[in-house]
């Protein structure tokens, strides 16, 4: 062992457990032994590198029992091992709820403590290896479907390939291997940058290339509705691929995953294109000359988002035969989140209902600008780990859990993702100037051409023009744009937040997913 496990082993007859001790360290365990449950909280406090606990269930004082629920508070994480001379079913109920990992009964035989110790740390450093181990042998591969000239779908692959390998090493303490994804993400974005301005205009005057927003209802949704099943669309703003991989698990439990799809975001990467574009069926552009009192540019006084469901009936109206009972619901905040819960199974009664969830789009926001959601989403891990937490406990889920009862099918998609910036580039404008910190469309902007695509006729990226000499500009990679004033300042408060509206896989690919409630 090139790194000695520590453990910490409470017993109030430690004097008697020598054997047993003498045993562990010949085999290149080190272990800290102590009396009571109050020492061993004490230990625990000025000690960080301990790795397991083993807690005799039956010391005067403080017992097992009460030691392990503080210790759980403190380290919930911990594994803990109770060892206990009676093996009453109660307590034994008791120490499992309480999340124990193992336990032993008196007297302890050396050969079950090993047992135990290659189960629960032995099994974690050796997973951790062989993950590492493998990810090192998948990396050169990655690395020559990066520089083959892949194709919008090769693209999915590879960010679907790296997302696979970034959940499986957060699980890992190999820093090294994670610093080296870390590197071929940025190459895989740098890659991603320039096939998409190569061919993004194409895509939009042909059109061809992947399925992109104002495509998704079209080739995804609308189709179910002749299945003869209430369809119900749950649009999470912002929800990222790793993300959706994160709460994968927990919606699987009550649901069958039918199909694991995606579509591109158009440009830009940003809720009122994109979405607007999603529920219409139409490029912005397009929104625009159809229904010219309900779309505000940029640089417009007013919500950008506020038609999507006439936008939608529009489009149901334009691209299915029949009529259409539907419902547009929008949860921005607890009271409506609330209100989703309760009228769940009224959505059955609808041929189609879609419904957009902010929460995920109001983190990323929020977290820019509160100390406290910095700290708990500092990384790509906190986040998936932050969006899984509120996922599991929120309104929205318990809505779900509701309608897996019911015959029905459901798509969970989004509208785009986010990037985490990391490096900041120079521009200047006028005072119309979006303030958007991953793109930009103004006139006379001055930036650095090799920071962005920049798209000087608008109407050939599908977009209205806000003036006659309006330029688009999109970030690429995970870069962020910055105006000369306070540059120091902004550059400080904006570095490391999770922003959109750019070119990145992860702002792009969009997953699409289709689930049937698995008891139906």
């Amino acid at each position: 062992m090139s790194e000695k496990i520590r453990i910490l082993w409470a017993d109030d007859e430690i004097d008697m457990l020598k054997p047993q001790l003498f045993f562990l360290e010949k085999k290149g365990y080190e272990v800290v032994t102590v009396s009571n449950g109050h020492d061993a909280l004490d230990v625990l406090d000025e000690d960080g590198d301990i790795d397991i606990v083993f807690l005799d269930e039956s010391m005067p004082g403080l017992t097992g029992l009460e030691t392990l629920s503080r210790i759980k508070v403190k380290l919930p994480s911990i594994p803990i091992v109770m060892i206990t001379k009676n093996e009453a079913e109660n307590i034994m109920e008791e120490a499992i709820g309480s999340q124990i990992d193992d336990y032993l009964i008196k007297p302890v035989n050396p050969n079950q403590i090993l047992l135990t110790l290659k189960k629960i740390v032995d099994n974690k450093r050796l997973v951790s290896e062989k993950t590492a181990t493998d990810y090192q042998q998948e990396f050169r591969t990655i690395g020559m479907e990066i520089n083959s000239g892949p194709e919008f779908s090769g693209w999915v692959d590879i960010y679907k390939k790296i997302i696979s390998w970034e959940i499986r090493l957060d699980e890992s303490n190999n820093s090294q291997m994670k610093e080296i994804l870390v590197m071929q993400k940025e190459e895989a974005n740098k890659e991603f940058f320039k096939y998409v301005a190569k061919n993004y205009i194409n895509w939009i005057k042909k059109p061809s290339g992947p399925l992109k927003s104002h495509e998704l209802m079209k080739e995804k949704v609308l189709p179910l509705l002749s299945g003869g099943k209430p369809v119900i669309m749950i649009l999470l703003d912002n929800l990222r691929y790793d993300q959706w991989k994160i709460i994968e698990p927990v919606i699987s439990e009550l649901f069958k995953i039918e199909e694991e799809d995606y579509y591109y975001s158009i440009l830009p990467t940003a809720t009122q294109y994109s979405r607007n574009s999603v529920f219409s069926g139409l490029l912005p552009i397009d929104i625009q000359k159809r229904f010219p009192d309900w779309w505000l540019n940029d640089n417009e006084e007013g919500g950008k988002n506020m038609k999507e469901g006439e936008l939608l009936a529009d489009q149901l109206k334009r691209l299915v035969k029949k009529d259409v009972r539907s419902e547009y619901i929008k949860v921005t905040n607890v009271a409506g989140a609330k209100q989703l819960q309760d009228n769940a199974l009224n959505y059955i009664n609808n041929d189609f209902t879609a419904i957009v969830y902010n929460f995920i789009d109001m983190l990323s926001h929020s977290r820019t600008e509160m100390e406290v959601l910095k700290e708990l989403a500092g990384d790509e891990k906190a986040y998936r780990s932050l969006t899984k937490s509120w996922f599991v406990n929120s309104p929205l889920w318990a809505a779900m859990e509701k309608l897996s009862e019911r015959d029905i099918q459901i798509i969970v998609t989004t509208d785009h993702g986010t990037i985490r910036v990391k490096n900041s580039s120079k521009v200047i404008g006028d005072r119309e100037t979006t303030t958007n910190l991953r793109y930009k469309v103004g006139r006379n902007l001055q930036y650095d051409r090799r920071d962005v695509l920049e798209v000087k006729n608008p109407q050939d990226a599908g977009l209205p023009s806000p003036n006659m000499s309006s330029t688009f500009i999109f970030a690429k990679e995970d870069l962020f744009f910055l105006y000369p004033n306070n540059f120091t300042y902004f550059n400080n408060f904006f570095k490391d937040t999770f922003q959109h509206g750019g070119i990145s896989l992860e702002e792009m690919i969009c997953p699409v997913i289709r689930l049937t409630p698995k008891n139906k």
